[in-house]
């Protein structure tokens, strides 16, 4: 594991929920929770933390892609460093963990999707090495 970051534990939800927030995914530590559940055990999945002093200043979720047509990928679900800590390196920190995990999983590559109104997590990402493949619509049917 990438010094400094570690996987996510039961006891980092309310932090974990409070970073969510802050990104405009309103949760609470009961839904972090039930979340954090859902994911653990399965191996591939990882939601990666960098711990500070008085909680935690970023999150990452990593997870295999398995598309038939394609080899298999790892892609960032999800990464959000503390506004307060926001260009401090610990996202670099968390997309170099997440670049590890997805190699010791035999993936020759790391994707990740933003919001076109994100532009500052463009920039960052372009900055981490993340070349433009394409842009798509994203589409959801309510079940």
């Amino acid at each position: 594991m990438t010094p400094g970051v570690r996987e996510a534990r039961p006891a980092d939800t309310p932090e974990l929920a409070r970073l969510s927030t802050q990104l405009g995914y309103p949760m609470s530590a009961a839904d972090a929770e039930r979340q954090l559940e859902l994911l653990s055990g399965h191996p591939d999945h990882a939601l990666l933390v960098v711990p500070a002093p008085g909680g935690l200043a970023g999150w990452l979720q990593v997870s295999l892609s398995r598309i038939f047509e394609s080899p298999v990928t790892a892609e960032i679900a999800g990464l959000v460093v503390d506004e307060a800590r926001r260009g401090s390196g610990i996202g670099a920190t968390l997309v170099a963990a997440a670049a590890d995990w997805a190699r010791a999983r035999g993936c020759r590559a790391l994707r990740v999707r933003t919001n076109v109104v994100r532009e500052r997590a463009l920039r960052f990402y372009e900055r981490e090495g993340f070349g433009r493949l394409k842009q798509q619509h994203v589409l959801e049917k309510t079940l």
